[in-house]
């Protein structure tokens, strides 16, 4: 019996036989190129983008805060990244496994669009994975640059991208590579030194958190990010995200040189700074962007913005949004941080593309190295996280690892009031001890700023703290070794030592104790926060050191992110040691103070006499240093130990 078809199923069945034909080849032939990882990178690359509208191609270059996404706005919008800002976490003490299911929510999200684009998370893992409970917290880079040891700084890189990988974080906004040029920057700490030579070297943790070139970026790595692009150590007076000062030879010559050997070493992205450069936001400058970054230097990354650093193109911030995003775009910025009004960037994207003030070729730009940096991170073979990584969160290797760059980054400026008569190393085997002072039962303090919120907090256990501008009660539980635990650890268990946050002379007069060791500094702070015109001691720390050396043999510990002004205090002073902000692990500082290791740091950050004499920095005419940049006194190791 014949088939019979009418004739409208008929002209119906044509026309997608006429379809499959003059198409389905074609399609057959590569539809599987991007998915297939036997293919060149840049072959996929080149695939998918052909295949993306521009709605696909603009949600790409949007990467939203955690707290305002959902696997819903994700598969609607197709957006490229999440991050977490400064104190931004799933829950309160959230655990490795409650990161994994947030992160894989939002990617089952991203992975069940049209094509299937997996999203990459990032997050502020600037001296550790210091957004998460019970994460190691290395020292900042203001201790780590004293070392002057980049292979210890690798591995510190790729302790970071474990603990990264264990909560399911792919993307670190590390490392921070300005060169600070003046104490008074609020961001001084992130910088490891005033010298370009010693944050060169220190672009080693590159290969940490990505790996070695020849081995791309295996599961156990995460994307890196050389910040803030470019001069943002060399503000005037160290305000934060103001102007930069100085001709194109100096940018050249101070500023710029960690970044080629960051580009060498593979760095993925770069972030923008807030600053400008001779009145031009750095956000909106094409010259520095396209043509030297990307043009001079070969980077072949994504370039993104910092925090709403497009909306700080202008003033008011966010005055004239529409002009923020033309010109930051057609600078060079291929990922905009929009952590809330994705819909607004989003849709003035569009705009721009479509009334021709952005070209077509510059969203393909954009979404190209985007992709390149997902393909080549591994991200389509596996896009899930799992908790395989899990037991690297706060390992005890980690903290051990730790505690060797907090020995090695303490810089020894006193030692003594006579030089044939060293205080340093301290007997362990003492009738009684004093530890005094704010910093030296406070984990939360040694740690200092980006330290699980975004200022940091004071505490060991129950805190208040503050995210963002808005303060909240919140618990949270740091770990650690204080100081204070340390040295109890350190001495003879025959040595009784006694705590007092703030004695009075009084009573150390009365108590007769041996020696005595005074842990005072800086409360925590973060960027314009730390702003500081004068770079004293607060008042309780600076009556603390009064109170007790004046009255017993003390050897005085500094905690803070920069040089402060000690001149006037340090006579009354036996010993001195810069401890920085060194993490978690407070028996490194320890370790050092009884001998079990000699002091070694040398200072990567001159300290100045009196703040009248800033910027001071090594090679200048008017240098004329407390203590120059390079010093530190050594001690050689009473006992042989290995922590």
């Amino acid at each position: 019996m014949a088939l019979k078809i009418c004739i409208p199923t008929m002209v119906v069945l044509v026309g997608v036989l006429v379809l499959y034909f003059s198409i389905s080849p074609t399609h057959a032939q590569d539809a599987l190129l991007y998915r297939d990882p036997k293919q060149p990178v840049e072959t996929r690359v080149e695939d998918l983008l052909r295949r993306m509208t521009l709605a696909e191609k603009i949600g790409q270059m949007a990467q939203m805060e955690r707290e305002n996404m959902t696997a819903d706005i994700m598969k609607d919008y197709n957006i490229g990244s999440v991050l977490s800002g400064g104190g931004s976490w799933p829950k309160q003490n959230a655990t490795a496994k409650d990161w994994v299911d947030v992160i894989n929510d939002f990617q089952k999200g991203a992975t069940s669009t049209r094509l299937g684009i997996p999203y990459i998370y990032g997050i502020d893992a600037v001296h550790g994975n210091n957004n998460v409970y019970k994460a190691t917290i290395f020292p900042h880079n203001v201790g780590l640059g004293v070392t002057r040891d980049p292979e210890l700084v690798k591995r510190i890189g790729a302790a970071t991208a474990l603990e990264c990988r264990a909560t399911g974080i792919q993307y670190a906004f590390s490392p921070c590579i300005a060169v600070c040029r003046d104490p008074r920057w609020g961001r001084c700490y992130e910088s490891y030194s005033e010298d370009h030579t010693i944050v060169q070297q220190m672009t080693e943790i590159v290969a940490g958190l990505q790996g070695d070139i020849p081995e791309g970026h295996p599961q156990d790595k995460v994307v890196g990010c050389a910040k803030h692009y470019v001069g943002d150590g060399g503000t005037v007076k160290g305000i934060n995200e103001n102007n930069t000062i100085i001709d194109w030879k100096g940018l050249l010559d101070i500023h710029m040189p960690a970044y080629p050997d960051a580009i060498r070493k593979g760095v993925g992205t770069v972030m923008i700074s807030y600053s400008s450069w001779n009145g031009v936001k750095m956000h909106a400058n094409h010259d520095l962007i396209t043509n030297y970054l990307k043009g001079t230097l070969g980077f072949k990354g994504f370039v993104i913005s910092d925090w709403q650093g497009i909306d700080k193109i202008t003033y008011p911030a966010h005055s004239n949004y529409t002009y923020s995003v033309e010109v930051s775009i057609n600078a060079g910025l291929d990922m905009i941080m929009v952590p809330y009004n994705y819909t607004e960037f989003i849709d003035t994207v569009t705009f721009l593309v479509e009334k021709n003030y952005i070209p077509m070729s510059r969203i393909d730009d954009a979404v190209r190295r985007i992709l390149r940096v997902k393909f080549i991170a591994g991200l389509f073979e596996k896009p899930f996280a799992d908790l395989s990584f899990a037991d690297q969160l706060g390992s005890q290797e980690h903290r051990d690892l730790a505690r060797e760059a907090v020995r090695k980054s303490q810089v020894l400026l006193k030692n003594g009031k006579h030089p044939n008569n060293p205080l340093l190393p301290l007997p362990k085997k003492a009738h009684k001890i004093l530890v005094a002072g704010t910093h030296a039962n406070d984990i939360g303090l040694q740690c200092g700023g980006w330290t699980i919120t975004w200022r940091g907090m004071a505490g060991n256990n129950n805190t208040i703290g503050i995210i963002y501008e808005f303060p909240m009660i919140i618990s949270l539980f740091l770990t650690g070794t204080t100081i204070l635990s340390g040295i109890k650890s350190a001495v003879d268990p025959s040595t009784k030592v006694e705590y007092r946050k703030k004695p009075s002379s009084r009573f150390v007069k009365a108590m007769q104790f041996d020696y005595a060791i005074v842990v005072v500094g800086e409360p925590p702070y973060v960027e314009t926060f730390g702003d500081n015109l004068n770079l004293t001691i607060p008042q309780t720390g600076l009556r603390t050191i009064h109170n007790v050396c004046n009255n017993v043999k003390c050897v005085v510990v500094l905690i803070s992110g920069r040089p402060l002004v000690i001149e006037p205090h340090l006579p009354k002073i036996d010993a001195l040691v810069a401890a920085w902000l060194p993490g978690s692990e407070g028996q490194g500082v320890s370790d050092v103070l009884f001998g079990d290791f000699g002091f070694t740091g040398k200072l990567a950050r001159t300290w100045f006499k009196r703040v009248d004499q800033l910027p001071m920095n090594v090679g200048d005419p008017h240098y004329d240093p407390l203590f120059p940049f390079g010093f530190g006194l050594e001690t050689k190791p009473i006992v042989a130990g290995n922590h």
